[in-house]
This record gives C-alpha cells, structure tokens and sequence, in this order.
C-alpha cells in the first residue's frame, strides 16, 4: 500500500514537473514568435524534407499516383493530400506527412538537372520574345536605357541569390538546410506567426497578375505581327487577335504539357534564328548607324514605362526555387545565375543598340515591324509561331494557381473540386479555363499596345517580383546574418524598386489613357 503511495505521488511530481516546463517552452516559443523569430525543432525539419521530396512530384503533375500509393502502402497518415505551398511552413501549420518513405524511391528516381540545363531554363525565361521591345526603350532613355539594362540584370542576378538563401535556416550545428520550397513558403515564413497565409496570397495574386498578362501579351504581339505582315489584308489587328486566341482555344483542354513541351527547344532556336536576321540586317546597314541620336536625354514621361519593359524582360524569380531545388549540385546555382545574366546583359544591351542605330526614331513597340516588307512577313510568321506555341506555359501555370485557390484548397476551397473520382475535369473546371483565354482575347482587343501593356506589368508585378519581395524577404528572414552592406542593398534596392514601380505604373496609365483619347497604335 505504501509502495502504491509512493508511486501515484512520484508520477504526480513527474507530470506537474513537466507541465511547468512545457508551459514556460512555450511561453518562451511565443515571446520569440511575436518578436518575429521562429525556430524548427528536429521534428520540424523532417517534416520539411518529406515536404521538399513530394512537392517535385506534386508539381509535376502525379500527386493523385503518389497519394493513391501512400493510401495503400499505409505509409502516410491522416487524409493524405498536399494542401498546397501555403502549408509548408517553418511553424507546422500544415498537414505533412508522419513518415519519410521507405527505400527512398522519392530520392531515387526524382530526376536531377545539371548547372548548364538550369542556365538554359533561366535563358530561356530572361531572354524570350520580349526582348523585341528593348529598342523601343532606348528610344526612350538613350544611354540611359543601356544603363538600365545593365543595372536590371545586376539587381536581378542579386536578389535571384537573396531569394534562394531564404529558403535555408542554420540548424543547431550552424550547417544550413533547406527549410522551404517556394517563393510562397518564403512569404508565408515573413508574415508568421500572426498572418501565416497573407504572404502566400499576395506572391500568388502577384503571379497569376504576371502570368494572365503575359498570356495578353503574347495575344497582343500576334495580333501585331499578323497586321503588320500583311498591311493590305482588309483585317485589322484586333481581328487578328481573335484569330490568334481561336487557334488557342484548346488550351484550355490541356491537362499537363507534355505535348507542347516538345516544341519548346524549336521555338526557342528558331527565335535565337529571328534574332540573330534582325542583328544581321542592322549590321548591313551600319553605315547609316544614326549615333548621334543616342543621347543623354530622357523623356520624362516614357522612360518609367521603358524601365518596366526591361525589369519585365529579366523576371525569372518565380521558378528559382524550383529551379534550384532540383539541381543536382544546388552549390553550382550562384555560379549559374552569374553568367546567364551577365550574358543575357550582353546581348540585350547589343540587340537593343544595334535596332536602335538602324532605326533611330522611326523604332516602333515591336521591332520586327521597322523590317522591309520583302522578309518582314517570314520573321513575323515565325515570331507569331513561337508566340501562339509559348502561350500554353503561362496560361497552364495560371490555371493551377487559380484551380487550386478556388477548387482544391484542402476544403476551404470557394468551390467544389473540378476534378472527378477518376481525374476527368468538371464543367466548372472546363469553364474557368475557357473563361480565362476569352478574357486574355478581350484584354488584347481593347488594350492592344505591347509596349504599355509590358512597361504597366513590369512595373506592377515585376518590380514586385523581381525587387520589392526579395529584399524585404532577405531583411526579414537573415537579418542576424547579414553585413552591414548587405542591409544597404537590400534597403537601396527596395528603395529604388518601389521608385520605378510607382512611377513605371502611374507613366503606362497615362499613356495607355493617352493612347486611347488620341487614338494612337503605336
């Protein structure tokens, strides 16, 4: 009886002794947490890395494979769904798996690219179709513009890095580990404990803004194109851009992109191509070179909309994380950044002189349209090609974000899910996306200025994107591991970026409202 006694008090002594110090954790955990620090526990960290090695698949479009194989392999417990990047957060807030899969057949066949493919990805994002816009911003900004050109790159390179250091926190050991694994997780980190989804929704506002709009754009740029090929059809360019948006109709019918992923290295080598024939005619004519037109002087009033043409030109921060997640030496991703920019540098500052030169004042938006009629309808064929081609890419990753907001968000969803038991999309899923190429077409009619419509996104999304996020992002999260000159920069750019985004935003307003009361195409 003594005994019992004895062992009912000891356990007592023993529960009250650990309620006192879970309470004063958590008290502490708190403190810390409305001072804006968090920490991962051990448990947390393995939560991150289950969550790192299912995401690759989940954006890959298997999900329903994996999940169905957890589901019957009992390996993962709870409902067994990814609830989206608003979930992956340092705090735990979202469901995540109990367990790392056995065998590691995740790590195994997840397939790694090297440095150079990266670099590929990263030159194919920063040095697309929009740069035949860059000429127009010399136009505007003379040496200048050059200037900017150089500059853009430098700060898209820097703040590139700054947003993949965000994604690694120092365990107890000091040796960094990747802790997140998207620009969403990143925002959602800065914005936890007291708003832990806020940051997620303003990145995924912020892209699906830039996604929607480049689909406009590259509807707007064939309209133009196929206006200016062939001046004496009787058919002006906003017909031609519903004839653009016809041919993309079934888009909306895509369920991955498979199917236009193997055109993607045709268009992009055929547009290196289109390039490499305007260079060529412009060096034809280097005797004519007006250099005297290149200046100093800005105008005022165009050149904030030629600094959003050309931050629009380098945006690539979206995917990084992604990107680097998925390199095989992620050290390399420094490295690999350094020289795409700095040769994306290289050949959009030449491209935009060399155009510039030729044409001087007479450079319109799009500058495949300043070419002789005798080869201006072959590059532009090709150029609307390649447009019409690339288009499914935003489009797709637009309808993701915007399915999984309204559709799939783990039952707080607005509406039902859009999918069926056996993966069929619902009419509701099939009318979004429809809805979503009419809207892209009425956009592209009823705003059919290229150079506007890129300097309006570039200045509100891009600097956003490309600027603002990352260093505030960086300031938040490293801010007890930086240098005093890295604050500077950070500080100095997110300075300079909201500059250029509200005066970039107010300028292509104006213009845009300018363009409309004097009716002017160009």
């Amino acid at each position: 009886m003594a005994h019992l006694i004895r062992h009912k008090l000891s356990n007592k002594l023993t529960n009250a002794a650990n309620t006192v110090s879970n309470k004063s954790q958590a008290k502490v955990s708190g403190l810390f947490a409305r001072m804006g620090f968090q920490a991962a526990t051990d448990e947390e960290g393995l939560g991150f890395a289950e969550c790192d090695d299912l995401d690759y698949d989940y954006r890959q479009g298997m999900q329903m494979d994996v999940l169905q194989g957890d589901e019957e392999g009992g390996q993962m417990e709870g409902e067994g769904e990814l609830d989206g990047d608003s979930h992956y957060q340092r705090d735990g807030t979202g469901p995540r798996p109990s367990s790392l899969k056995t065998g590691g057949s995740l790590d195994e066949n997840k397939p790694k690219i090297t440095s150079w493919e990266a670099g590929w990805n990263v030159t194919n994002a920063i040095q697309g179709m929009f740069v035949l816009g860059l000429p127009y911003a010399i136009l505007h900004g003379g040496y200048l513009g050059l200037f900017l050109i150089i500059f853009a790159a430098v700060v898209c390179c820097y703040t590139g890095k700054i947003l993949i250091a965000c994604l690694y926190e120092e365990n107890e050991d000091g040796i960094k580990e990747r802790v997140r694994d998207s620009y969403v997780d990143i925002a959602n980190a800065c914005c936890a404990p007291r708003f832990p989804t806020l940051g997620g929704h303003v990145v995924n506002v912020a892209q699906i803004i830039e996604l929607v709009m480049t689909c406009i754009l590259y509807v707007v740029v064939s309209g133009n194109l196929m206006y200016n090929s062939f001046p004496g059809f009787p058919v002006s360019q906003k017909a031609w851009s519903v004839v653009a948006t016809a041919a993309l109709l079934p888009c909306a019918f895509l369920k991955n992109l498979k199917a236009v992923s193997k055109f993607s290295f045709l268009c992009t080598l055929a547009h290196f191509v289109i390039n490499v024939l305007v260079i060529a005619y412009c060096l034809s004519r280097a005797r004519d070179w007006a250099w005297e037109k290149v200046k100093f002087y800005i105008d005022v009033k165009k050149f904030p909309i030629s600094i959003g043409i050309i931050v629009f030109s380098y945006t690539s921060q979206i995917f990084l994380p992604s990107l680097e997640g998925n390199m095989q030496k992620p050290s390399e991703f420094h490295c690999m950044m350094d020289w795409t920019h700095i040769s994306a540098c290289v050949l959009k500052g030449l491209f935009a002189l060399v155009a510039y030169l030729t044409w001087a004042d007479a450079t319109k938006e799009v500058i495949t349209d300043n070419l002789p009629s005798t080869i201006r309808a072959v590059v532009n064929l090709f150029l609307v090609s390649k447009a019409l081609l690339s288009y499914p890419l935003p489009f797709f990753a637009a309808v993701e974000v915007l399915e999984k907001s309204l559709f799939q968000d783990g039952g707080r969803a607005l509406f039902p899910d859009c999918y069926g038991p056996n993966g069929q999309l619902k009419s509701w899923g099939l009318g979004l996306r429809v809805g979503l190429v009419v809207f892209t077409m009425l956009m592209a009619v009823f705003v059919p200025h290229f150079a506007l419509l890129m300097g309006l996104t570039g200045s509100l999304t891009g600097a956003g994107l490309c600027f603002l996020l990352p260093s505030l992002f960086h300031l938040k999260l490293q801010w007890r591991n930086l240098l005093w000159h890295h604050v500077f920069f950070d500080v100095a750019i997110f300075v300079i970026g909201g500059i250029c985004a509200i005066s970039g935003f107010i300028h292509s307003i104006e213009g845009l409202i300018e363009a409309y009361r004097y009716n002017i195409h160009d």
